[in-house]
C-alpha cells in the first residue's frame, strides 16, 4: 500500500533515543512492540488506514476528509509563509489526505500556485479541485468585481488553472457561484467541452439551488456540489440533499467547522483583524457568538464521552450523515490538521446521533452566515 493511503499519528520525541545495539528494549503501545529503542529518530509515525469515499455516482474516490487550502493565502488574515504551507500540504498527503480544494479567486491566483507547487510530486495520487466564475479586478487587486461564467471565460480560466496547478487535467472543476446572466446550460456545455478535450475530469457546482442542479445535470452530469454545511448551517437538508441523493451527486461541505467556531476556541471575547473575513460576518458578532455557544456545549458533552475534540465531533457528525459526503476543513497548523484527521475514527451509535439532533434542534442559531449581498449569490 502507498504511504498516501495512511493517516499518520505522530509522537514527537524531544531528542533522539540511543540504546546499545544489543538492547532488546522497545517502545510499546499497549502490549505491542513498535520500534527498537536503539533506533535514532526525531519522531515516530504510526500508520492507520484513512478511509476513502466515492463522491456520488460519477465523482472521484477521495479520502473521507479533504483539505480546504483557501485560508493559507486568502480571507483569514495575511497570507501564511509559503514554505510552511507547502510543508503542511505535503504533511496532509503523508497522513492520507488525497483531496485538496482551491480556486483562482483565492489570492487571486496565489493559492492555486501554492497548491500546484506543493502537490507536484504527488500527481496521480491526489485529487485537485478548483473553481471558475468570478470576475476579477482588472487592476490585479485581491477582490472580485462580479460574476463571469461566459463559456469563453470558463475555458480561459481552465487553461490558466492548469498551468498554475501544474497538471494536465483538472480533477474537479466547480462553478464557484451561479451567474444569473449566463444560462446554466451554457455553463455545463462549456465544461462538457473541456471534459471531452481531456482538460477537466469532473464537473461541480457550488452553492447552487435545486433547479440549477437539475438543469446542469441534464447537460453534463454534475459529480459534486460544494456548499456550506455543518451543525450550524443545515439549510441544505430541506431540498438540496434529497436531490443530490436522487441524482447521485456527491456533497463537499466547506466551512464544516463553522469557520473555526465549532472547534470550540472562539467566544464573544474573540477579536478578528480587519483582514480576517469573519470580521464582516453577522454570525461572528460578539452577541451572536455568545448565543451560539450552546452548540459548543453539545459538542463538548459528546467530545468528553468519546475522548475526542469538539472539532472531531462536528466533522464526524457530517461524515455520519451520508456516505457520499466529504468535508474539507481548512487549517494552517499541523496540530489542527492531525486533530481534524482524527475525526475519521469517531463513530456514533444511532442513539448518540439522535441525542445530537435533539439537543441541536433546541438551539436557534443567531446571525446570518453572510452579509446580505453575498447571501444573495447562493441558492440560485
Amino acid at each position: 500500500m502507498q504511504r498516501s493511503n495512511y493517516v499518520g499519528i505522530e509522537y514527537w520525541i524531544s531528542k533522539s533515543i540511543k540504546c546499545p545495539e544489543s538492547s532488546s528494549s522497545f517502545i510499546r503501545i499497549g502490549q505491542k512492540p513498535v520500534v527498537p529503542l536503539h533506533f535514532n529518530f526525531n519522531r515516530l509515525i504510526m500508520k492507520t488506514k484513512m478511509p476513502k469515499r466515492k463522491l456520488g455516482k460519477n465523482g472521484p474516490e477521495v479520502s473521507a476528509l479533504g483539505l480546504g487550502c483557501m485560508g493559507m493565502s486568502f480571507s483569514y488574515g495575511a497570507p501564511k509563509d509559503k514554505k510552511e504551507m507547502i510543508a503542511l500540504i505535503r504533511s496532509a498527503v503523508e497522513r492520507g489526505i488525497t483531496f485538496f480544494d482551491t480556486a483562482e479567486v483565492y489570492g487571486p491566483f496565489t493559492n492555486e500556485e501554492l497548491v500546484g507547487e506543493a502537490l507536484a510530486p504527488f500527481q496521480g495520487q491526489v485529487v485537485l479541485a478548483t473553481k471558475f466564475g468570478f470576475k476579477l479586478d482588472p487592476k490585479g487587486g485581491p477582490k472580485w468585481t462580479g460574476l463571469d461564467s461566459r463559456p469563453e471565460h470558463i475555458k480561459e480560466v481552465a487553461e490558466a488553472s492548469l498551468k498554475r496547478l501544474k497538471v494536465d487535467a483538472i480533477d474537479l472543476f466547480y462553478q464557484h457561484r451561479v451567474d444569473p446572466d449566463v444560462p446554466i446550460e451554457d455553463v455545463a456545455g462549456a465544461v462538457k467541452d473541456l471534459i471531452r478535450e481531456g482538460k477537466v475530469k469532473h464537473f461541480g457546482l457550488s452553492e447552487a439551488g435545486v433547479a440549477t442542479i437539475r438543469k446542469a445535470h441534464a447537460i453534463q452530469p454534475v459529480a459534486v456540489l460544494q456548499s456550506e454545511y455543518s451543525l450550524w448551517w443545515r439549510k441544505l437538508e430541506a431540498e438540496v440533499i434529497p436531490v443530490l441523493e436522487e441524482l447521485g451527486i456527491g456533497l463537499v461541505p466547506y466551512s464544516p467547522l463553522g469557520r473555526g467556531f465549532l472547534a470550540g476556541k472562539i467566544n464573544e471575547n474573540t477579536k478578528f483583524d480587519s483582514t480576517d473575513f469573519r470580521s464582516s460576518l453577522p454570525r461572528f458578532t460578539p452577541e451572536a457568538l455568545k448565543v451560539n455557544q450552546g452548540l459548543i456545549d453539545i459538542l463538548n458533552t459528546m467530545a468528553s464521552r468519546k475522548n475526542a475534540a469538539p472539532a472531531q465531533i462536528a466533522l464526524a457528525w457530517l461524515l455520519a450523515q451520508k456516505p457520499w459526503i466529504v468535508p474539507i476543513p481548512g487549517t494552517t497548523k499541523l496540530n489542527r490538521l492531525e486533530e481534524n484527521i482524527g475525526a475519521a475514527d469517531v463513530e456514533f451509535t444511532p442513539d448518540e446521533l439522535r441525542e445530537i439532533e435533539d439537543a441541536s434542534s433546541k438551539i436557534r442559531v443567531q446571525g446570518d452566515r453572510y452579509p446580505e449581498q453575498m447571501e444573495k449569490m447562493t441558492g440560485r
